[in-house]
């Protein structure tokens, strides 16, 4: 390890162990019972060298937006590198004829947005006898920029939201507006944790709704507070990383 290399290293060591030490105060703060929450260390900016640097400091939990960037790495890290205990998950939008592509390769995907994609999922999951874990992706503050399920259609069909032998449906997914308002924000959490907590009233005993998927860089203190168990953190990570790393 050059130089070079060594200061980036102790500098997204830095900025890992900040961003653990808020997520540690903010659970502190709870009013909620909830799992201490998981970090998902969002790549989709971040340079190779990046990445490796935190894997290096134990980071495992890494998500993409795009399902061809997500393959990408899969195959540069998890297959090229022998990263055997990396976990890569899909938080952007999955098209329906991109599923294919990633069954296999993801820990987890966060941005189920319509019963039409969970069903191609369970079926090429049931085909290629592949199991894959997902996260429904709730528009709790109803934005029309925003992609997701409305809270009232998941509440009139509860019986779709079904987990089977290959598919696991393990909780929700929301984004908050992006707003100075605290309590929009607040308000945006807590909506998804109480719709979970409904809709887990709902649900066969066999789907386990465990799982909120919530908060990122500029919220997730926030998040964390009102129960997130996973929290997608990107540029928090990479704070002042020179461009120009090697």
């Amino acid at each position: 390890m050059n130089q070079q290399q060594a200061k980036l290293l102790e500098l997204i060591g830095e900025n890992l162990q900040t961003v653990k030490q808020k997520m540690r105060e903010a659970s502190a703060r709870r009013s909620v019972q909830a799992e201490q929450p998981k970090l998902l260390a969002v790549t989709k900016y971040a340079k190779p060298e990046w990445i490796e640097a935190l894997y290096k400091l134990g980071q495992r939990d890494f998500g993409e937006n795009r399902p061809q960037q997500l393959s990408s790495r899969f195959e540069q890290y998890t297959q090229n590198q022998n990263w055997s205990d990396a976990n890569w998950h899909l938080i952007g939008q999955l098209q329906r004829n991109k599923v294919k592509s990633v069954l296999g390769k993801i820990s987890c995907i966060h941005s189920i947005d319509s019963f039409r994609l969970l069903q191609r999922i369970e079926h090429l999951a049931a085909e290629l006898k592949t199991p894959v874990r997902l996260l429904l992706q709730v528009n709790i503050s109803g934005e029309e920029s925003k992609q997701g399920f409305r809270a009232e259609e998941l509440l009139l069909e509860p019986s779709r939201v079904c987990s089977s032998e290959y598919l696991s449906i393990c909780g929700l997914m929301t984004m908050a507006p992006r707003s100075e308002d605290i309590e929009l924000i607040r308000g945006t959490f807590r909506g998804l944790r109480e719709l979970r907590d409904q809709l887990q009233q709902c649900v066969s005993e066999e789907t386990v709704l465990n799982e909120l998927s919530m908060g990122m860089s500029g919220d997730y203190e926030i998040a964390i507070e009102q129960g997130a168990t996973i929290v997608r953190i990107g540029s928090r990570l990479f704070r002042n990383c020179p461009t120009d790393s090697a």
